[in-house]
């Protein structure tokens, strides 16, 4: 792959967005060989158990690259890229069956702070920023961040990022809700962000079901989530790593989890 990086260490899927000379910047190429990332990381025969998305250089990602077409569709309009290159991808992370930590070491803007915030755990170098850069361009917040960033940072704050278009600093960030974890420099961050992501992958099976539950909450009336609360349950109940843990909690032992 030429635009996307994907490593497996461990049971991690290590995916970095690779075009550093544009800061990462989301073009045809990027989004191909980011589909075909997602394939690999799905594939049970990789191992992976976790996925920590982060980028190349000194950018995390910069947004879309105007100088692609893909983001330039002037016959079918700008929504067309979205619904037929982004959107599938989004649900495809969205829908993976494994935790999904992001590691931001440096721009975060436009739809690569969408990207971003699509981590269950959000990582940051204080170097890093994130920039709801759209309005600088005359078009609108798309990625998901409407529907994600008031439900992370609230209605006002969403908005000020919005129709200022001004940068948000990784400290900033963080005092938001936005980051969850800050790192003194691009190395610390990798290493506290890889850690973080082999403590989940090595996690029991429930991980994946939490993440499935959180994500349905934003949509769900309170009856609908605690029926399913209890459908998760359920089938986390009949999972061996629910097994292993009772027994491991009774022997007074580290629970050794299987992702089953």
């Amino acid at each position: 792959m030429e635009r996307m990086q994907l490593d497996f260490v461990g049971s991690v899927a290590v995916l970095k967005f690779n075009h550093p000379q544009v800061m990462n910047a989301v073009g045809a190429q990027m989004l191909a060989d980011l589909a075909e990332s997602i394939l690999q990381i799905k594939d049970p025969s990789n191992g992976a158990r976790c996925l920590l998305l982060t980028g190349q250089g000194r950018g995390f990602c910069a947004g879309a690259n105007l100088q692609d077409d893909v983001n330039t569709d002037k016959r079918n309009g700008a929504g067309a890229s979205l619904r037929g290159a982004y959107h599938p991808l989004l649900f495809e992370l969205r829908g993976l069956d494994m935790p999904m930590v992001t590691a931001v070491n440096g721009a975060a803007a436009g739809v690569g702070m969408s990207f971003a915030m699509m981590g269950d755990i959000v990582c940051a170098a204080k170097s890093a920023y994130f920039l709801q850069a759209f309005a600088k361009i005359g078009l609108i917040p798309d990625g998901g961040s409407t529907f994600m960033l008031p439900r992370l940072v609230g209605w006002g704050r969403a908005m000020e990022l919005s129709l200022l278009a001004e940068r948000l600093s990784a400290e900033k960030a963080m005092e938001w809700g936005l980051v969850n974890r800050l790192y003194e420099d691009q190395d610390d961050l990798m290493a506290g962000a890889l850690q973080i992501a082999q403590k989940l992958a090595n996690g029991p099976r429930s991980l994946s079901l939490i993440r499935k539950a959180y994500w349905q909450t934003w949509q769900n009336s309170f009856e609908q989530q605690l029926e399913l609360e209890a459908q998760l349950q359920n089938e986390a109940g009949k999972s061996k790593d629910f097994a292993e843990g009772v027994q491991a909690f009774l022997q007074k032992r580290d629970a050794q989890f299987k992702g089953s």
